[in-house]
């Protein structure tokens, strides 16, 4: 029976060859036992058996004979971008909520839909709580019309009506993400839910694409479109401030 370090080394060998299998998976993208027993190394009855564990537990598919990369590992992966981001960001969040006393959120695409990801809650006894993992649509927020403005439509997009302001004609939807793309910031006037207006603008990442989007919202009672308009030079000096955390260079 194995002495309980010669088991833990067996253990760390084992979980090492499993990390080459995922290595040599995303170097390949997909692969057939035999050309990833190849590249690994590993004698097939060995890596079969590395592939069924990885396969079990979603970090591997398998598909007529094809490995690939499986969603559990993309979703472990997405963690590192993710705490980056919330550590660039946070700071910015907190400053402009106790300027302005309203909440800030940050979101980041997540398929046809937006994924708010934190808020910074305002000192307002009257304040908007959006929960951290909730989803909105693209076309009917502030953050989701800064990211369909930066990143473009996705094919299929729905356009479902949720109050009387939602923009539900394409032409239309198009027309505001041009004028968002100019100004730089997009504005929720009561599309997703009445009397609730946000400002927003967009978070790029390093390699300049747009990574989130920022936003301010309020009670439309107390957020007129002026007071937005008036607002949003604030909201996207902070997005600024976030992305140069993020190692975004602006163009000179």
């Amino acid at each position: 029976m194995p002495r309980p370090r010669e088991r833990g080394a067996q253990g760390t060998k084992t979980l090492e060859r499993g990390l080459q299998v995922l290595e040599a998976l995303a170097e390949l993208k997909e692969a057939e036992l035999s050309p990833l027993a190849r590249r690994t190394g590993f004698h097939k009855s060995t890596l079969y058996r590395f592939l069924q564990t990885l396969v079990r537990h979603g970090f591997v598919e398998e598909e007529g004979g094809v490995y690939r990369v499986g969603p559990k590992a993309f979703a472990v992966g997405q963690v590192y971008p993710r705490q980056n981001l919330l550590l660039a960001v946070r700071s910015e969040m907190e400053a402009l909520a106790a300027e302005t006393g309203e909440s800030v959120n940050l979101a980041v695409p997540a398929g046809q839909e937006v994924l708010y990801l934190d808020q910074a809650e305002g000192s307002r006894l009257v304040r908007l709580f959006t929960a951290p993992g909730s989803r909105a649509p693209l076309h009917a927020t502030g953050v989701g019309k800064v990211l369909l403005a930066f990143r473009g439509i996705p094919e299929g997009l729905s356009l479902a009506p949720y109050t009387p302001y939602t923009l539900t004609r394409l032409e239309d939807l198009r027309r505001e993400l041009e004028a968002v793309r100019q100004k730089g910031y997009a504005l929720d006037n009561e599309e997703k839910e009445l009397g609730v207006r946000c400002v927003a603008a967009p978070v790029f990442g390093p390699s300049g694409q747009v990574v989130a989007a920022l936003s301010l919202s309020a009670p439309a009672s107390r957020l007129s479109l002026e007071e937005a308009h008036r607002l949003a030079p604030r909201v996207m000096e902070a997005a600024r401030r976030a992305s140069l955390r993020l190692g975004f260079v602006p163009a000179l």
